[in-house]
């Protein structure tokens, strides 16, 4: 294992911040992997998943069983992690521009298509490394105008180049959740089986641009365009793994999520062992434009009537939110049927917040799909 630093620059005076990668395995094998946790930096279970996954990469490493590399970044928002207000840590906005962690990274597409044109052929996998090599030069010659948009370069620069990418994050309150392209749910199932996850959300494109989507979207993009000139693979599956809750932070959970890591890692061949047994899928995948997201209509008291994990159906009601000064209480229900898997913390809520998700088969909503 070998520890490499990325300076951020554009850090306020007098401070200095940088991100800290911890890298595994053989560095020429072709092969690569990319693990960051916390960019929400104040979801903290994915901070203690990465911490047993390197105890494990650690051993895996010194028994010669890794395949490729592998990348960890433990902290992947330094910036986040800084940030306190009241003695709450806010991690989820950047303080001084307002914007979410994870959102605006660059899309790619137009800018990597002509350092393509000309130079790919007939063998997907030797296009698919013709690729690495050209974002990994466009995103090395990305600006570093903010502190905030040089650790946006750092975060992909380090995973642009890898098959493999996954983004630990959490909710509020839910179940193990999963977020990927719809291109990618096949290689992506695997990985859904093996942690347990309650709920699988496909979506070509979220809005805003989130990094699982920068690190992946290029890829369905790019073999559209060269269809029928130049084979694509879908060389890089990106996906944001939700760990349940805020306060889901324990180690025999993390424990059990970094050895659901590593068993999908070994499915791929990216660890040397046997193949690990695939569970049964908890529930079928589903667009992420069928998510309800429910919201409060008015200011009030949130009082949930539904637990995680049920099924409710169209018309269901999910919370109420009371007004303690007129004594209404407004029920709020879902428009589908599905899982109730996420739910906001905070039993107080202004109006328009969202506070719920139902994970549904039909379409319920259209545009912008991510939160803020």
């Amino acid at each position: 294992m070998h520890v490499r630093t990325h300076p951020l620059a554009g850090a306020p005076l007098g401070t200095r911040r940088e991100i800290v990668s911890f890298h595994y395995g053989p560095v020429d094998a072709g092969r690569k992997v990319y693990v960051q946790a916390s960019l929400h930096a104040d979801e903290l279970p994915g901070m203690l998943v990465a911490h047993h996954l390197r105890q494990r990469l650690d051993s895996l490493e010194r028994d010669g069983r890794l395949r490729g590399e592998i990348v960890v970044v433990p902290v992947a928002n330094p910036i986040g992690v800084a940030q306190t207000v009241l003695l709450k840590n806010e991690g989820r906005f950047e303080l001084g521009s307002g914007e979410n962690f994870n959102r605006h990274y660059p899309a790619l597409f137009d800018a990597v298509v002509p350092l393509l044109e000309g130079r790919l052929g007939a063998d997907a996998n030797a296009n698919a490394q013709t690729v690495r090599a050209a974002l990994r030069s466009l995103i090395a010659a990305l600006p570093e105008d903010t502190e905030l948009m040089s650790q946006r370069k750092a975060l992909l620069g380090l995973a642009c180049d890898a098959e493999v990418v996954l983004d630990l994050h959490c909710d509020a309150e839910s179940l193990v959740h999963l977020y990927t392209g719809t291109a990618l749910w096949p290689q992506c199932e695997p990985l859904a089986r093996l942690t347990g996850a309650r709920a699988s959300l496909l979506a070509s494109e979220s809005g805003d641009n989130p990094f699982d989507e920068a690190c992946s979207q290029t890829w369905w993009q790019l073999e559209a365009h060269f269809r029928g000139r130049h084979p694509i693979p879908m060389g890089c599956l990106s996906v944001t793994l939700e760990l349940r809750g805020e306060a889901d932070v324990a180690h025999p959970m993390a424990a059990a999520d970094a050895d659901a890591l590593v068993a999908f890692l070994t499915h791929r061949g990216l660890v040397d062992g046997p193949a690990p047994a695939l569970p049964p899928l908890r529930e079928p995948a589903t667009p992420l434009d069928g998510t309800d997201v429910l919201k409060a209509p008015v200011s009030g008291v949130v009082v949930y009537l539904r637990e995680l994990g049920e099924r409710v159906y169209a018309g269901d009601v999910v919370f109420d939110v009371v007004d303690p000064i007129s004594g209404a209480a407004h029920p709020v229900a879902t428009r589908t049927d599905g899982l109730f898997f996420a739910r906001e913390s905070q039993r107080y809520a202004r109006a328009g917040r969202a506070l719920a998700k139902v994970a549904g088969a039909v379409a319920v909503r259209s545009g912008k799909l991510s939160s803020d």
